[in-house]
């Protein structure tokens, strides 16, 4: 009997493959130096490339003040776009359907960001049967943790703090 979980639409399931060795780890390329937030760069490139099980310690994003204080400054009527730490392609829109405090709050109450399903950018993002969530270009981002209102995206912020390319 497979353990395989399939997970409901607008989900876009991935092949294992997506996270193949490849020139560094996982990735083609190792982390962008510079990320947003001036998060840590080593630790960025460990757990995005070299890793598939472990996270940046749970409430990491709090303890990162460039990244709080944009939070705070962000319009209601605007959102943050989160970027590959490797690629700097798009993958997740904050807040969307919720307000940013409603965002903040769960992600604390979670202790990683955490993006609805809404807030995912499918064309970059795959989601792996065992719920590892990861970019199609093999970068690791974190787990889908569903819970009552659905999935659940809990994701290390040095994942997504990359600069935007063309």
């Amino acid at each position: 009997m497979s353990t395989a979980q399939k997970y409901p639409a607008p989900a876009v399931m991935g092949p294992e493959s997506i996270m193949s060795k490849k020139a560094h780890g996982t990735s083609a390329t190792p982390v962008q130096e510079n990320l947003r937030w001036k998060v840590d760069q080593e630790v960025a490139d460990r757990i995005c490339n070299f890793n598939r099980h472990y996270a940046e310690y749970s409430g990491y994003f709090k303890t990162v003040p460039e990244f709080m204080n944009q939070t705070n400054d962000t319009p209601a009527d605007k959102e943050i776009t989160f970027y590959d730490s490797n690629t700097g392609k798009p993958l997740f829109y904050a807040p969307r359907g919720r307000t940013m405090e409603q965002f903040i709050k769960e992600s604390r109450n979670h202790g990683w960001p955490s993006f609805r399903d809404d807030e995912v950018e499918w064309k970059n993002v795959r989601l792996l049967e065992n719920g590892e969530t990861v970019s199609v270009d093999g970068t690791h981002l974190g787990h889908n943790l569903p819970d009552g209102k659905g999935s659940r995206y809990c994701i290390n912020l040095v994942c997504v703090a990359g600069n935007p390319t063309n």
